[in-house]
């Protein structure tokens, strides 16, 4: 590709979380979004990055570093004049249109976290100088406009560098650390120390789903329409504690929605129904299923601990990029 587009889509992906990407890469395509997508490749296997070079430009991680600290380096390698980094636990169920435009004026984008962190510490530990109060977003989807990102995405992967991933959910820490949610925490202390307030739109974070989506139910399973019991429609669900293709949960209007976007006739790369776990197929037996993962959900956990002591670890990246499961990220 030649030039800088106008508008450009950015995730992290590998092996285990592949069925997120592709799903995240269809509902943008659903909604009409046709702008490219690029993706940074952690440990994908070579059948799923095959697949995935036909719908999006696929790039290597040079580093093994943990993915979740690897999110600048598709935009910085491919930039844009709107930059869309979004997690590949997303599903996106409005259009963008509105939040772009937001983004293009010049204003950083980004939905408000369920928490309300601020830690003054973040001053020193990261050499910020001082720090505003604000709003404290998620890291699962920003939208930046390019100038306003050269201010910031420079900062924040110096900042990063500084990380000691031992203290963060990536290794042994724990979440009264100030740095506990790594780049998120990184990002939000760089937004309080060099953005203007005006400069920051923080969305209310129910435009932004997450588990256990509660109150929200599945509208128009073809649009991938969601809706509050106010009325409320959000632009997407973040899966972002445990993914549904790895761990089997209780169904919901995310792992609803995962199915349809994986297997449906009108998507635009469309998985063999063979690679997913029965509970998230089509049909009688994948309705049989999930019912029955439903009720075992539903069972005291100290009964499930008997019928299954030893829970499969899930690891979503490669073992040399991550030391961790993955599943706490957020």
């Amino acid at each position: 590709m030649t030039g800088t587009p106008g508008t450009a889509f950015y995730c992290v992906t590998g092996r285990d979380f592949f069925p997120g990407a592709v799903a995240l890469l269809n509902s943008l395509r659903l909604l009409g979004h046709r702008e490219p997508l690029f993706v940074l490749d952690c440990g994908m296997d070579p059948d799923q990055r095959e697949l995935l070079s036909a719908h999006a430009e696929v790039l290597p991680a040079a580093s093994d570093a943990p993915p979740s600290l690897l999110k600048l380096v598709a935009p910085l390698a491919r930039p844009a004049a709107v930059m869309v980094l979004l997690d590949a636990d997303v599903i996106v169920t409005r259009p963008l249109t509105e939040l772009i435009e937001h983004a293009a004026a010049g204003r950083l984008v980004a939905f408000e976290n369920e928490s309300s962190r601020f830690f003054p510490e973040w001053s020193e530990l990261l050499d910020l100088g001082p720090l505003r109060r604000g709003p404290y977003v998620t890291s699962s989807a920003l939208f930046l406009e390019g100038d306003l990102a050269s201010r910031l995405v420079p900062v924040v992967e110096e900042k990063q560098a500084r990380l000691s991933v031992r203290r963060t959910w990536l290794g042994a820490g724990v979440e009264g650390d100030p740095l506990f949610f790594a780049d998120q925490d990184v990002l939000n202390a760089v937004i309080l120390s060099r953005l203007e307030p005006d400069r920051v739109l923080a969305l209310d974070q129910r435009l932004s789903a997450i588990p256990p989506f509660a109150g929200l139910r599945l509208v128009d399973e073809g649009t991938l329409r969601c809706r509050y019991r106010d009325g409320t429609e959000p632009y997407m669900l973040h899966h972002y504690y445990r993914k549904p293709w790895l761990v089997p949960m209780r169904s919901n209007v995310y792992s609803r929605l995962l199915t349809r976007l994986l297997l449906g006739s009108d998507v635009a790369l469309r998985l063999d129904r063979r690679a997913l776990p029965l509970r998230l197929r089509t049909g009688v037996g994948a309705g049989a299923g999930r019912l029955a993962t439903d009720i075992v959900i539903g069972i005291p956990s100290s009964v499930r601990r008997r019928l299954r002591p030893r829970a499969r670890k899930i690891r979503a990246w490669p073992a040399s990029r991550s030391a961790t499961d993955g599943s706490r990220a957020r």
